[in-house]
């Protein structure tokens, strides 16, 4: 059965979310599907596996971040510490709801989210991640010019242009949060099970950010896609992708 269903963040905004418990059993281990960026809690991803997790019996919550999909907030105004404190405040919601087992899924900016949330509470029993930021700055400096990251700050904002095509207003906020949230330092206090999953082509994050994250976590399993890229395009991998998530959330929930 699926309920939509409200939360606050820690503004008091409210964040919308779609509770799926195929048992109504919440003594059975529920599994938070954290989205990416500029996209909302229907992406394929989180449908496809709110559906093979269903199947098997296991509950799941999707949600929209602050400022995409229902959710309130303007998207411009999104940053990574707003995402986690989002991740917290679902955990948080579903332990005053009655779930005991909470484990995360993260979707890229998701995965980021869910590594930091990770790293802050002791409430999640395991991890799974596609393609996450470990380092935005990093992958910042990298990717973009010294005159851009420039007139990103001098404007206070620039426009980012989203999967499906959209133009949306990004402010330099979220670049000056980036010290905040450092994938890396976070991998240190991560200790429940973890699975990363990374395309080898991936185009948008670096593989090499998925290597380094799962050489200082305690307890990962590090999964490359040959050919893959960011959004496991082909058929094939993302198929894979998703047996690879679920069956390593499945074996680390018995």
């Amino acid at each position: 059965m699926n309920e939509k269903v409200y939360f606050k963040n820690s503004k008091g905004q409210k964040l919308v979310g779609i509770l799926s418990n195929p048992t109504n059993d919440k003594d059975k281990p529920i599994i938070i599907l954290c989205h990416g960026f500029s996209t909302n809690r229907d992406s394929g991803k989180n449908l496809n596996l709110e559906k093979i997790f269903g199947d098997k019996g296991i509950s799941t919550f999707r949600f929209d971040f602050y400022g995409h999909g229902e959710s309130e907030g303007k998207f411009e105004d999104i940053t990574i510490s707003e995402a986690v404190d989002d991740v917290l405040n679902a955990i948080k919601f579903l332990k005053e709801e009655g779930y005991k087992r909470i484990g995360l899924v993260g979707s890229s900016f998701g995965g980021i989210s869910g590594l930091m949330a990770a790293s802050k509470t002791n409430e999640l029993c395991v991890l799974a991640l596609f393609c996450p930021v470990s380092n935005y700055k990093d992958r910042d400096l990298e990717k973009k010019s010294e005159q851009e990251l420039k007139e990103w700050k001098r404007k206070g904002y620039r426009m980012y242009v989203s999967g499906d095509g959209r133009k949306l207003k990004l402010n330099y906020t979220f670049f000056l949060d980036y010290d905040n949230n450092n994938g890396y330092k976070a991998a240190e206090r991560v200790d429940v099970p973890t699975l990363i999953v990374h395309g080898d082509a991936d185009e948008s994050v670096p593989v090499k950010q998925s290597k380094k994250t799962a050489s200082i976590l305690k307890n990962c399993k590090l999964e490359i896609i040959k050919g893959s890229d960011h959004r496991f395009s082909k058929p094939e991998h993302f198929d894979k992708v998703l047996n690879l998530i679920s069956e390593f959330i499945v074996e680390h929930l018995k």
